[in-house]
């Protein structure tokens, strides 16, 4: 275990060099989104919360057509795309998909209009069966690694024989092929291109080219020396313990986890709690194949294994909440976004492993010791977890598509300026898209300072839809600002809107602009 422990330190602080930071996220747009603008701009700048690198960045302009001759440039946290000369009226769209520090990629669409808006809607994405091909493929991973890698650990380290090694061979062999699609796969995602691209060579250099690449090759070679150890019994325990280092190392180089703040924290967090799963969820198959036949043996491997499993149990439990805790941010996220939600069901499914795993340490491990006949039923209850850690790999790897709470950044408010001499009114309009709106309505004289107002009104139409125009009280709040909430925008389009505010009794100011309603 001292080669065990040196191999640990030596790659955990190998993984340190493949800094990253967190998802990034779109914070700002120039043009804003929605703008209708009198003129094409010459450039839209997108702006993230970290750096980022450009993957596909696509330009439709207001004629439906994809062009290829705006000119993309990437600095930092910002990407720049230069618009070409003759952009014709309408709505254009900008598609983008970058790839953030910890690999995953982020897409999105910011619309503009010049002149009047058209009906231009960015393209639908068309990724069905990439996805369910990037699902397969991390579960598959899942497999290789925690099953295969993990089973053959505790058969060179904790059973000191490779009897029940069918499970684990089998892992590896569905692990390593989905490791290599898995790189494939992201690229692809990364690039917005289709399925059948995976036979070109843009995805896996642009793979290559993200946090994951390393962590996915990492993997690779922790799973083929896991089967060199399955092999040979030369050097198989030092092969073993290294490819069991290496299920950690590779989980700690990229994802949401690992690439958290602080990640002198995470990064550890992560690397120890890859080693727990893979230490508990590769001994499951092992031991139902060797109490098919249960010999004498057994039961001082089952009081060996159990004995080393409660510690690594309880740090299993112990980084995970504290993982846990740094991706959710609040508690109410566990049940309001879908990364939450996931980790409700993971997180049950986890009570119900410890449930069983408590029944077999407790009643069925020691019935054993007197009944050869209890080894049917601690075979059964090992096999119920080894569904459920199948149905925890199943459900983790649907993370891959949701990011964590912790990088989700609030939309910025919609908000229009409508500024005459006498007078200048600022309108907020959140989340400024189809469903239930709030607006806040801050008044001003034309210099800018506040203007005192006895009662001020929102109206709301829609011309272009027929919608006559719907008047609102709003009402003053403690910060000095004009409230409207709930607002109903039942659909999107150029919203007219109309502020009376009632000055004195004889006095009122109007002033009307337009608000570009996205949808939902």
């Amino acid at each position: 275990m001292r080669l065990l422990a040196a191999l640990v330190i030596l790659l955990l602080v190998a993984g340190y060099s493949t800094g990253a930071s967190a998802h990034a996220a779109l914070i700002s747009v120039e043009p804003a989104s929605g703008s209708i603008l009198p003129s094409a701009p010459k450039t839209v700048e997108l702006r993230f919360n970290e750096a980022v690198t450009p993957g596909a960045i696509q330009l439709i302009d207001g004629a439906g057509r994809a062009r290829d001759d705006a000119r993309v440039t990437a600095s930092g946290e910002s990407i720049s795309m230069a618009m070409p000369p003759g952009l014709p009226q309408g709505t254009a769209v900008v598609s983008y998909r970058v790839i953030s520090q910890d690999g995953h990629p982020v897409a999105g669409s910011v619309i503009f209009s010049v002149g009047a808006p058209t009906a231009t809607q960015p393209p639908a994405n068309a990724e069905g069966r990439l996805n369910a091909l990037i699902l397969m493929s991390r579960i598959g991973l899942y497999l290789g690694l925690f099953v295969g890698v993990g089973g053959v650990f505790f058969g060179r380290w904790i059973a000191w024989s490779m009897t029940g090694m069918g499970a684990p061979r089998a892992a590896l062999l569905v692990g390593l092929p989905s490791a290599v699609v898995s790189l494939g796969v992201l690229g692809l995602d990364l690039l917005g291109l289709p399925p059948a691209a995976i036979l070109t060579k843009s995805p896996w250099a642009i793979a290559f080219a993200t946090s994951a690449g390393p962590s996915l090759l990492v993997a690779i070679a922790a799973m083929l020396l896991a089967l060199m150890a399955l092999s040979q019994a030369r050097h198989a325990r030092a092969l073993a313990a290294i490819a069991f280092a290496g299920v950690g190392l590779s989980l700690a180089m990229t994802g949401h986890a690992a690439t958290a703040s602080p990640e002198m924290l995470t990064r550890p967090a992560v690397f120890v709690h890859g080693l727990a799963v893979a230490f508990w969820i590769g001994a499951l198959a092992p031991l139902a194949a060797l109490l098919s036949k249960p010999t004498p043996a057994l039961l001082p491997l089952l009081n060996r294994f159990s004995r080393i499993a409660m510690p690594v149990v309880a740090v299993l439990a112990l980084t995970g909440l504290t993982l846990a805790i740094i991706q959710l941010e609040k508690p109410r996220a566990l049940v309001e976004t879908s990364y939450g939600l996931i980790l409700s069901v993971k997180l049950a499914l986890v009570l119900f492993l410890l449930a069983l795993a408590a029944l077999n340490r407790y009643r069925l491990t020691p019935a054993l010791a007197t009944d050869q006949e209890a080894a049917p039923a601690l075979k059964r209850s090992i096999l119920l977890e080894c569904g459920a850690a199948l149905g925890i790999f199943a459900f983790v790897a649907g993370w891959r598509f949701t990011p964590p709470p912790r990088t989700i950044v609030p939309e910025t408010p919609l908000a229009i300026h409508i500024h005459t001499d006498k007078a200048m009114f600022q309108v907020l309009v959140s989340p400024g898209k189809v469903g239930v709106d709030d607006f806040v309505l801050q008044l001003m004289t034309g210099e800018a300072t506040p203007l005192k107002t006895k009662e001020a009104t929102l109206t709301l139409s829609l011309p272009e839809r027929g919608i006559e125009p719907m008047e609102h009280a709003a009402e003053l709040g403690p910060d000095g600002y004009w409230h409207v909430r709930k607002v109903e925008l039942p659909f999107a389009g150029r919203w007219h809107v109309r502020i009376d505010a009632l000055v004195t009794d004889f006095e009122k100011i109007t002033l009307e602009d337009d608000l570009e309603v996205a949808p939902p």
